[in-house]
């Protein structure tokens, strides 16, 4: 595997971990992602690895800029694909960024399934102790952690092609 992919996995992971846990990003995380990118990108291209990674770092906090000032994500998912864009450079990213939205859209999916199935579970059981149905639900529509998604958008832009 090469440098890339390692610097990949382990900020994937971490970013992963965080935000199921904590529900956010750190900053170091997004950092630590854009300069091994910058690091790497010049180690082997030189300046114009500098430049990609630098353009892979501005596409990547664009494409999900307009998502975040929609309210649909949060400033650490950005600055994540921002981190990620400097590491795959901007060829790479925007197939990451595909990659990226299709797993959110699966995840997403499931994580709706999961509720609507955990809402019936808990109406059939207030019902059968006698309670009566469960009140209507209050407040905003529950959000799911991005990070796992992006994580996994990258790491599927990096499989090699056949």
């Amino acid at each position: 595997m090469t440098p890339q992919v390692w610097v990949a996995i382990v900020i994937g992971i971490a970013a992963t971990v965080e935000d199921l846990a904590r529900r956010q990003v750190s900053n170091w995380i997004c950092g630590a992602a854009l300069i091994a990118g910058l690091g790497l990108h010049v180690i082997s291209e030189g300046w114009r690895g500098g430049v990609s990674a630098l353009l892979g770092a501005i596409t990547g906090f664009g494409v999900f800029l307009v998502f975040y000032l929609l309210g649909g994500m949060g400033g650490g998912d950005v600055k994540l694909m921002a981190g990620f864009g400097a590491l795959l450079g901007v060829k790479r990213l925007l197939e990451a960024a595909l990659w990226t939205a299709a797993c959110g859209g699966v995840f997403a999916a499931l994580a709706v399934g999961f509720s609507a199935l955990r809402g019936l579970l808990r109406v059939g059981m207030r019902s059968e102790r006698g309670t009566g149905p469960a009140s209507a639900r209050h407040g905003p529509p529950p959000s799911i952690p991005y990070a796992p998604a992006i994580a996994a958008g990258v790491w599927l832009s990096l499989l090699p092609k056949t």
